[in-house]
């Protein structure tokens, strides 16, 4: 029975993570076409930028990890802007178990693929309510904007934390 108990206490806790809440830290919806008096009648050119940021919360275990959005959508052929969407979605994570080498990468590629789909769905909603057609975003490969961002940082010699 001890044996057993020592190869237990031998291997590495299995990672664990859970979701205890999100919520939209931040937002801001410009119908730019409705301002002007114009007609949202036209062909739309929508440009997404995506930014991750993550950091330790003050509870034990506790992280949060977020999920800006900048959406630009003009129209094609005059260049008008349409609407401008910024949104900061944010998600509250209880993490126990992931080495701490693995932890900055698995803040900005596990936890934003979490909340991803929540943000999708206000997103549609809010470009929905505010007079176009439903957004509906194209997944994010989170892995690549990981590795990106860290080939920037290089790049300019920062450092890396979560």
């Amino acid at each position: 029975m001890a044996e057993e108990e020592e190869k237990a206490a031998e291997q590495p806790k299995q990672p664990q993570m859970r979701v205890l809440g999100q919520f939209i830290r931040d937002m801001s919806f410009e119908n730019i076409v409705a301002q002007k008096g114009g007609s949202p009648d036209m062909q739309p050119d929508v440009q997404v930028q995506v930014n991750l940021d993550a950091k330790k919360r003050g509870a034990d275990n506790q992280f949060e990890a977020s999920i800006k959005l900048n959406v630009t959508s003009k129209d094609k052929e005059s260049e008008t802007v349409l609407f401008v969407l910024e949104i900061d979605y944010v998600g509250v994570f209880f993490i126990d178990g992931v080495p701490e080498d693995q932890l900055h990468p698995f803040l900005l590629i596990e936890c934003p693929r979490m909340i991803f789909p929540f943000l999708r769905r206000v997103v549609s909603d809010i470009t929905r309510d505010g007079g176009f057609p439903p957004m509906n975003l194209e997944n994010i490969d989170f892995v690549a904007l990981y590795r990106n961002e860290i080939a920037r940082r290089k790049q300019d010699g920062q450092k890396l934390d979560a």
